[in-house]
C-alpha cells in the first residue's frame, strides 16, 4: 500500500469538474504531506492511499487538524472513453469530467493544443510515451501517459494525422503547458 500526498505548498491548480450532471470549479494544491482542495469556496484537506485498483480518500478538517480525523472514501477511477471518467465513490459509479480551467478557456479538451500539439496540462512524470515519430494517428487516440498528483493521465491526439514530433521519453519531469507530442 502507497501513501500519496504532498511533499511541498504549491499553487492550487484549478479543475472544472462535471459529476452527476453538476458542473464545479476545484482547486487543489499541495499542502505538505496532504492536499488543500477548495470546493464552492469550503477548503478541506485531503490525503490518498492507493490498495490495488481503489483509492482510500480521506477528507480532514479544514481547519488544518491532522487528515487521519476526518471521513474516508473508497474510490475507484475508470477510463469511459472520449476523456470521461467513471468515478466509483463507495460504491457507487458517477460519470465524471475533468478539464483544467485553462483548457476550458482555450476550448480544447484535456491536454490538447488546438494546433496539433499535445500538452502537459499540469505538472507531472512522463509514465509512456505510446507513439513514435512517423506514426499514423486518429483522434482522441493515446499518445502519451503523464502522471500528476499521483494518477496517470492518459492524453490523446487532438486530431488524426502523423506524428512529427516526440519531444519526451519515459521518465522525465515536465512542467505545466509543457509540448509532449506535436501532430500533423
Amino acid at each position: 500500500m502507497e501513501v500519496h500526498g504532498a511533499s511541498r505548498r504549491a499553487a492550487p491548480v484549478r479543475f472544472e469538474v462535471e459529476a452527476g450532471g453538476q458542473e464545479r470549479a476545484i482547486d487543489v494544491a499541495a499542502d505538505g504531506d496532504a492536499w488543500r482542495v477548495t470546493i464552492g469556496g469550503r477548503e478541506f484537506r485531503a490525503s490518498m492511499v492507493r490498495a490495488g485498483d481503489h483509492w482510500s480518500l480521506l477528507i480532514g478538517d479544514p481547519s488544518g487538524g491532522p487528515v487521519a480525523a476526518g471521513r474516508s472514501y473508497d474510490v475507484m477511477f475508470e477510463p469511459a472513453g472520449r476523456g470521461a471518467w467513471r468515478v466509483h465513490v463507495d460504491g457507487r459509479a458517477v460519470p465524471a469530467g475533468v478539464c483544467t480551467s485553462a483548457q476550458r478557456l482555450r476550448g480544447h479538451g484535456a491536454g490538447a493544443g488546438g494546433d496539433g500539439r499535445v500538452l502537459a496540462p499540469m505538472p507531472g512524470r512522463v509514465v509512456k510515451v505510446l507513439v513514435a515519430p512517423g506514426a499514423a494517428v486518429e483522434a482522441r487516440q493515446g499518445v502519451v501517459v503523464v502522471e500528476a498528483m499521483k494518477m496517470e493521465n492518459e492524453l490523446r491526439a487532438p486530431r488524426a494525422g502523423i506524428v512529427r514530433e516526440v519531444r519526451v521519453a519515459e521518465g522525465v519531469s515536465v512542467e505545466a503547458q509543457t509540448v509532449l507530442v506535436v501532430i500533423e
